[in-house]
């Protein structure tokens, strides 16, 4: 496959991380004297472009990878600082492991208690409802 010039390269970064072509283009090309049109056009001719193509789907697929946080993962973590704890004998550490496993499986929410001056009458309640 044919090499990226420099700003093809950095339009592919710019993509991934501002999910918008014609910002990606404004930060990787000289756009002063362009109007919005020429630089969504130019944009657009990049993403159509199989090299540049290909290249972005290589930084997705980094990029997921990078920042792929499944409950899954957290909980494993989690089960890792709890055994830790248990071994090394940290009750307090182990009980916050714990404590945040059930919040990640919904098991446990915290509570929120509102308070405001809301007044309504029986009357407007009903109505209300009605």
């Amino acid at each position: 496959m044919d090499k990226l010039t420099p700003k093809q390269e950095k339009f592919c970064i710019n993509y991934i991380e501002l999910d918008s072509a014609s910002d990606a283009y404004r930060a990787s090309y000289n756009t002063e004297n362009c109007t919005n049109k020429s630089i969504w056009e130019s944009a657009s001719r990049l993403l159509a472009s199989n090299k540049v193509a290909s290249r972005i789907d290589e930084l997705k697929a980094a990029h997921y990878e990078r920042h792929a946080i499944t409950v899954d993962s957290i909980a494993k973590e989690l089960e890792e600082a709890r055994q830790l704890a248990k071994d090394n004998q940290i009750p307090s550490a182990m009980i916050q492991a714990s404590m945040g496993k059930a919040k990640l499986f919904g098991l446990i929410t915290d509570k929120k208690e509102l308070s405001g001056g809301i007044q309504i009458t029986h009357e407007q309640a009903l109505r209300e409802i009605e």
